[in-house]
């Protein structure tokens, strides 16, 4: 059976070529272009050799913060290999010309776009023109919007579900549930709530970096069994989150949380966690 990596980043120490830039913004306010990177290279060619073990074909990348909106790198990775990935860009949403710009990604592959708020906004992150816009245009082009978020940011992304029901929206990493080491029910419950919203998928990834954050993270099967049944297999998709992921743990910890571990969703249903969903989302063209 043949999959698909749902979440990976790429970067490359040629510097000269593809310049970093102060990163956009992530929870906590981190600037990730300020921080030692390890691995210091991490190219396409050691995702693919990684995964093709476990049976992964195509992989979703998604824009490294520190290249800012510069989406050359993950663009120049595609040409290269159209076969086996897309993409989720970075754009500013307040940028002129927004909507030509979205199309114009679109057609080198960018099917997607990571969307993060600002910590002192987040309770308003996307009550702005351009978001606005934003949304509107990605309901024509059908890229995704994938939300790298904590649960503080629920309410709006339920808001903007509601007023552009046409548009994807993926919430990445189980909405980070468990990101500070505790798993709160209340989170989970907000979470699953947003389900009722049927624009709205949902990650099933970054398992290292949740809860008790070490192998075989049993801990959370609990919390992947609720959004297993308010989303449904349809609107789930398996991701590593590599190469964040491979810093304390293997690849194959990642893959097996949802292969080997999670016991109540059938050999189908996990078909359509780790290749049919994101399939439909990201590799629609």
């Amino acid at each position: 059976m043949q999959f698909i990596d749902s979440h990976v980043h790429i970067w490359t120490e040629d510097q000269k070529t593809y310049k970093r830039h102060p990163s956009y913004p992530i929870p906590g306010g981190i600037d990730a272009s300020k921080i030692e990177i390890n691995p210091k290279h991490f190219p396409p060619e050691t995702i693919i050799s990684m995964s093709a073990p476990f049976g992964i074909e195509r992989i979703c990348l998604v824009q490294m913060s520190f290249y800012g909106a510069d989406n050359s790198y993950i663009i120049d990775t595609i040409d290269k290999y159209p076969q086996t990935f897309r993409g989720a860009g970075y754009i500013d949403p307040n940028m002129g010309n927004l909507e030509n710009e979205m199309e114009s990604l679109l057609n080198k592959g960018i099917t997607g776009f990571r969307i993060v708020p600002e910590d002192r906004y987040v309770t308003s992150w996307l009550q702005t023109p351009g978001y606005d816009l934003m949304f509107s245009t990605a309901s024509e082009t059908k890229q995704a919007l994938s939300c790298l978020v904590n649960s503080d940011a629920f309410n709006e992304i339920d808001r903007m579900s509601n007023r552009h029901p046409d548009t994807v929206i993926v919430i990445d990493h189980l909405g980070r549930i468990g990101a500070n080491g505790t798993i709160l029910q209340s989170d989970i419950d907000q979470l699953c709530d947003l389900a009722k919203n049927e624009n709205i998928y949902l990650k099933v990834s970054a398992f290292y970096a949740l809860g008790d954050k070490k192998p075989p993270h049993h801990d959370l099967i609990p919390l992947i069994k609720q959004v297993y049944d308010s989303y449904g297999p349809d609107r789930l998709m398996w991701a590593s989150d590599a190469p964040p992921a491979l810093m304390h743990e293997s690849y194959e910890d990642q893959v097996s949380v949802i292969r080997d571990h999670v016991t109540f969703i059938n050999q189908s249903d996990k078909e359509k966690l780790m290749r049919t969903t994101a399939e439909r989302i990201f590799f629609y063209r």
